[in-house]
């Protein structure tokens, strides 16, 4: 298992447009967690300046904006979120293969020019909205979507991006896929009896962890919530203890 502190393991999701209440639960956060996640409603209602505020506070910024389109496009975006200090952000799989090795290879060239560190790149699977149903019916994948998330994972391994974006279901089939030392962050992390919303593919915050996530992403279970550092620091105890069973092989929670 990889040597990550616990509250990197912990992402927190800025959803919102305020900058004044992002701040606010940055400087109330911040004990529990490290990097937190500028999304596109916080992005496109205050632009980079969200991005300082949370880099000024001393925390790290997850730029989650699943850049999808031509490589050219998308390699200039990424040379931009670097230019940022982003400490990881997202494109999306279904770019392809080329798509996304430019913009890793690329990079790696601009960050030795600059002398810029160089960002965490993560390919986005399919959203935790989308189910085998909505796959087949609507968007006409006659494959199952596990397989589907596999043939991406290793697309982007092949890439040389860093890791994916998947699920809890696809832990496990993405680590057999593509080993351990491929990272892997896993958004739809719900609390045990918090309702999963919009999001169909879920799992707690425990069980994500043991079955092989590095990072979790969490939003309005925490933002939302009469507490967010109660139910932060809950999340956090779960993460720690998850990772001493995964370590000691103890029966998953």
């Amino acid at each position: 298992m990889k040597e990550i502190k616990t509250e990197d393991r912990l992402i927190v999701a800025l959803d919102t447009g305020n900058l004044t209440e992002a701040e606010r639960l940055v400087e109330e956060l911040m004990e529990y967690c490290s990097i937190f996640k500028v999304g596109a409603q916080l992005f496109t209602a205050q632009g980079p300046e969200a991005i300082r505020m949370v880099q000024a506070k001393g925390a790290k910024v997850f730029l989650d904006l699943k850049y999808h389109d031509i490589p050219n496009t998308v390699v200039k975006a990424a040379e931009e979120a670097l230019k940022l200090g982003v400490h990881m952000f997202t494109i999306h799989t279904w770019g392809g293969r080329e798509m996304m090795k430019r913009t890793a290879q690329q990079l790696v060239a601009t960050s030795l020019e600059s002398g810029l560190p160089r960002p965490l790149v993560f390919g986005v699977t399919i959203l935790t909205s989308i189910d085998q149903k909505i796959l087949f019916e609507e968007l006409l994948h006659q494959v199952s979507l596990k397989a589907q998330v596999r043939s991406l994972a290793r697309l982007a391994k092949l890439a040389g991006l860093d890791g994916v974006v998947s699920s809890p279901d696809e832990i496990q089939d993405i680590r057999d896929t593509c080993g351990e030392h491929f990272y892997l962050i896993v958004p739809g992390i719900r609390p045990k009896d918090f309702p999963s919303e919009d999001q169909r593919r879920t799992n707690t915050p425990s069980w994500a962890i043991y079955h092989g996530a590095d990072y979790l992403v969490v939003g309005r279970p925490i933002t939302q919530s009469a507490s967010p550092k109660r139910v932060a620091e809950k999340i956090l105890k779960e993460i720690e203890d998850a990772v001493k069973d995964r370590l000691s092989l103890k029966t998953p929670p």
